[in-house]
C-alpha cells in the first residue's frame, strides 16, 4: 500500500468530499493587458496566452513585466493564486492554468481568471490537467470560432477536495513525473537547435560557389481549392491548421470534400510542397510524402518544383531554414492579416547545387529530422512514453470515491 493509500485510509476512510470551483476559490476575472502594455522591467505579468504556449502546470517566474501604474488597475495574482484562460480557439486550450508560486505579487489580464483559494496549488492545477476536467468544461463551453468558458461556469465545476495533506503527496509523485518529462524536453529542445544549426551550415553557398535562382524560375505556383470543409468525402482536404509547426502534415481532425465542385482539380501528388499563404502561420511549408487522395485549401499555394533542377525534399528542408525565413519576414506584408502569396514567394532565392548535392544534403537532414521528430525512434519515442505513463498516474491518483 502507498503512503497516499494511507494517507486516504487514514484520513478519509469514506471518501472524499467534492465541491465546486466556486465553494473553494474566490474567482477574479482579468481585464486588459493587451501585449503593448508590456515593458523590460517592472511588475510580473503573465498573459493568458502565454499560458497556452509557455508556462506549465506551475511557475516561480514571468517571463513578461508592465509598469507599477499599469499593474495597478489590473487583476492580483498572489502567491499560491491560479490563472486559468477563459478563451481559446479550440476546447483543449481553454482552461489552461498554471499555480503562480513566485514570492511577490504578480497581474494578469483579460481573457483569464484568478483563483483565489487555501488548497495545495499544485494539486489544484495539475486536477485542471484532468480528463474529469475537460469533461465537465466541454458541457459549460460556448462559442463555435472562439470557445469561451465563463468564470461564472468555472464556478460550478466540481472538483474532488481530499485533505490537505493527501493533495501534497499526489503533488509529490506528479512533479517527479513532470520533471523527468521537463528534462527530456530540454535534451530534446537541444537537439532541435543543433539540427538547425547543421540545416543552417548545410544550405549555406557563396552567392559563386553555386546557381541561385529565384522560386519562380524552379517552381510552378497554384492557389487551392475554395470548399467547405466535411466530416467525410472522397479526398482528403489539406488546409493550414492540418500543417505543425515543424513543417509536417497532421492526421489530427483530418477534413473531407467530395469529388463534385471541381475539387478534382486540386490534387496533389507526392512531391508536392504546400505553404501557407495568409495569418499568423504564412510561411509554413509541408512535403506531400505519400500518395493518398487529397486536395489543397485556398489559403494554401503548391509549389511543384522542377525536379531536373531541385529535388522536393531539398526545397522542404530549405523552405524550414534561417535562409528562407529571412527572406519571407522581410517580404511578408502586415497589412492585417500576414499575406505571403504567390507574387511575393515568387521572388525568393534559394542556392540550387547540383542534384547529387543537393540528395547528400536531403539525406544527411532527413536523419536529423527523424531523430527529432519521429515518434517511434529516439528521444521523441521516449519522450512519448514519458508522458502516456505521466497522464497514466495523474489520472489515477486524481480520481476518487465521493462521500456518501
Amino acid at each position: 500500500m502507498s503512503r497516499i493509500d494511507k494517507l486516504i485510509q487514514q484520513l478519509c476512510p469514506n471518501g472524499v468530499q467534492f465541491k465546486t470551483l466556486g465553494e473553494i476559490c474566490d474567482l477574479v476575472r482579468g481585464n486588459g493587458m493587451p501585449k503593448t502594455d508590456f515593458t523590460e522591467t517592472g511588475v510580473g505579468a503573465i498573459h493568458y496566452g502565454q499560458i497556452y504556449t509557455y508556462y506549465r502546470t506551475w511557475t516561480t517566474k514571468t517571463i513578461s513585466f508592465v509598469a507599477p501604474k499599469t499593474a495597478s488597475r489590473l487583476a492580483k495574482v498572489d502567491p499560491g493564486d491560479i490563472i486559468i484562460t477563459n478563451t481559446s480557439e479550440n476546447l483543449e486550450d481553454v482552461g489552461k492554468a498554471v499555480a503562480w508560486l513566485g514570492q511577490q505579487q504578480i497581474v494578469t489580464g483579460g481573457h483569464a481568471t484568478v483563483l483565489k483559494h487555501n488548497q495545495e496549488p499544485k494539486y489544484i492545477a495539475y486536477w485542471l490537467q484532468s480528463p474529469e476536467f475537460h469533461s465537465q468544461k466541454a458541457k459549460v463551453a460556448t462559442g463555435t470560432k472562439v470557445i469561451d468558458v465563463s468564470a461564472k461556469s468555472l464556478a460550478k465545476i466540481r472538483i474532488p477536495v481530499p485533505p490537505i495533506e493527501v493533495q501534497r503527496e499526489i503533488v509529490k509523485v506528479l512533479d517527479t513525473f513532470s520533471e523527468l518529462e521537463a528534462e527530456l524536453e530540454a535534451e530534446l529542445e537541444a537537439r532541435r537547435t543543433q539540427y538547425a544549426f547543421y540545416r543552417d551550415q548545410l544550405l549555406t553557398f557563396t552567392e559563386r560557389s553555386v546557381r541561385w535562382a529565384k522560386v519562380s524560375e524552379i517552381a510552378m505556383l497554384n492557389y487551392g481549392f475554395t470548399a467547405k470543409a466535411e466530416e467525410r468525402g472522397d479526398f482528403r482536404f489539406i488546409r493550414i491548421t492540418d500543417i505543425t509547426d515543424g513543417g509536417k502534415l497532421t492526421s489530427d481532425n483530418a477534413k473531407f470534400v467530395d469529388t463534385g465542385g471541381g475539387a478534382s482539380d486540386y490534387l496533389v501528388e507526392r512531391g508536392d510542397i504546400l505553404m501557407a499563404r495568409t495569418g499568423a502561420t504564412f510561411g509554413k511549408t509541408v512535403l506531400i510524402r505519400d500518395d493518398n487522395p487529397a486536395v489543397y485549401a485556398s489559403f494554401l499555394i503548391k509549389i511543384k518544383v522542377n525536379r531536373n533542377e531541385v529535388l522536393p525534399g531539398y526545397y522542404w528542408h530549405f523552405a524550414q531554414s534561417s535562409l528562407y525565413w529571412k527572406q519571407a519576414n522581410s517580404l511578408v506584408s502586415r497589412g492585417g492579416q500576414p499575406q505571403f502569396n504567390g507574387n511575393v514567394l515568387k521572388d525568393v532565392w534559394l542556392p540550387v547545387p547540383p542534384l547529387e548535392e543537393q540528395q547528400r544534403i536531403v539525406s544527411i537532414l532527413d536523419r536529423f529530422d527523424a531523430l527529432v521528430s519521429d515518434l517511434s525512434i529516439g528521444l521523441p519515442a521516449e519522450l512519448t512514453a514519458r508522458r502516456q505513463q505521466y497522464e497514466h498516474y495523474r489520472d489515477r491518483l486524481l480520481t476518487f470515491q465521493e462521500t456518501i
